[in-house]
């Protein structure tokens, strides 16, 4: 054998693995909270068990949040911002008539929320907003006085365009948003018994409020 038969021959090297940035694992995290609130609630939810089901350790989870509270808010944020900008936009740039308006947002509603695990943070606060009142106050002001604002904002739409004669959705914005909040409670604990069409029933509420608004087919935009 020569010497160069006798070189030994070099191991090739496995590509290093690709490391999940800091973006990436900050949302691994909060699905992995979304999921452990909804199965424990806040009261019976560790973090210990935010770190197993996000498959971090608990030091990298106190990085990013500092306590259960902070890992809420962020939940939150990260939820509702998006889908609230989104309607916000919207709400400033949509063209057409305020039905089709509420059609759109409320579909919006369906699919980002009623359909998907985002509904388990109002079913959460609804359970236990009144035992941690300092995360239903968080969530008023981050999401719900938001919403109330862009409620606000249909409702003087539709005045000003002459399809509406009421102002009641002014002084009680909840009047437009109730259904979906029934959606919310009646999916997690009445589909069972009885399914419910979330979309069917909403499309019947815009129905609803606005005859109940003072609807006027000659509106301007009607």
């Amino acid at each position: 054998m020569t010497g160069a038969d006798q070189t030994p021959r070099a191991t090739p090297r496995r590509p290093p693995r690709k490391r999940p940035d800091a973006a990436a694992r900050r949302q691994a995290i909060l699905d992995a909270a979304l999921a452990v609130f909804a199965e424990k609630g806040f009261a019976g939810a560790r973090m210990e068990d935010v770190a197993r089901r996000a498959g971090t350790a608990k030091g990298t989870l106190y990085l990013h949040f500092k306590d259960k509270a902070a890992l809420f808010e962020g939940l939150v944020r990260t939820a509702a911002d998006p889908v609230l900008g989104m309607m916000e936009a919207q709400v400033a740039q949509f063209p057409g008539s305020t039905r089709d308006l509420l059609v759109l947002l409320f579909a919006r509603l369906h699919g980002e929320i009623i359909c998907t695990p985002r509904r388990h943070i109002v079913r959460l606060l609804i359970g236990e907003g009144e035992r941690f009142p300092e995360l239903a106050d968080f969530y008023f002001r981050t999401v719900v006085a938001r919403g109330q604002d862009l409620l606000r904002a249909i409702n003087a739409r539709a005045l000003a365009r002459g399809e509406i004669t009421s102002d009641a959705a002014l002084r009680f914005p909840q009047l437009i948003i109730g259904p979906f909040l029934t959606a919310v409670i009646w999916i997690d604990l009445f589909e069972r018994s009885e399914p419910l069409d979330a979309e069917a029933m909403l499309a019947a509420h815009i129905d609803v409020v606005l005859r109940g608004l003072g609807w006027r087919d000659e509106g301007v935009g009607a």
